[in-house]
């Protein structure tokens, strides 16, 4: 389904698309040109911004063995995955609100967080990309990382 609005300037197209979830894609061609390109949502990074920001606040918290899986293409759930450990309960939850923090300064205040109040795996679903942040004997038991590049071509990074 696509809707045109018209404007004096520009033309603004917004396309919708219906899968399993609802995309909202609106881009702006100015007259004149042939060129369409995507409109960014003001405050919110690109999506390989998104990637550095989470892989850096990993880092700076101390976070182990950091993985990040490109799920482009894979999975309708996010563009990204990234996996990673802390070396305890209290640490999970610290990497987890010191990552949460940074992301809310980035503009994904509205992010969907799962298991912080016992903190063996803390899930941050910010819809361009997941992060799991597990203690070592948990993300050894799911090993969520295997589960999801059995099967890919993609590329798997491996970062810490």
């Amino acid at each position: 389904m696509h809707f045109k609005l018209f404007h004096p300037a520009d033309v603004f197209c917004l396309s919708l698309t219906m899968a399993r979830a609802l995309k909202l894609t609106m881009t702006t061609q100015h007259e004149g040109t042939d060129t369409i390109a995507p409109l960014q949502p003001h405050g919110t990074p690109e999506d390989g911004d998104v990637l550095a920001l989470i892989i850096n606040s990993l880092e700076d918290s101390k976070a182990e063995e950091i993985v990040s899986l490109d799920l482009t293409g894979k999975s309708a759930l996010a563009d990204h995955m990234v996996v990673a450990s802390g070396r305890s309960h209290r640490h999970v939850g610290a990497v987890a609100d010191h990552l949460l923090r940074d992301l809310k300064q980035a503009g994904y205040g509205n992010a969907r967080i799962e298991g912080m109040p016992h903190c063996d795996w803390v899930l941050i679903d910010i819809g361009d990309a997941i992060i799991h942040i597990f203690r070592p004997e948990v993300r050894s038991f799911y090993n969520i990382e295997k589960m999801w590049s059995a099967d890919s071509t993609a590329p798997t990074q491996f970062i810490g």
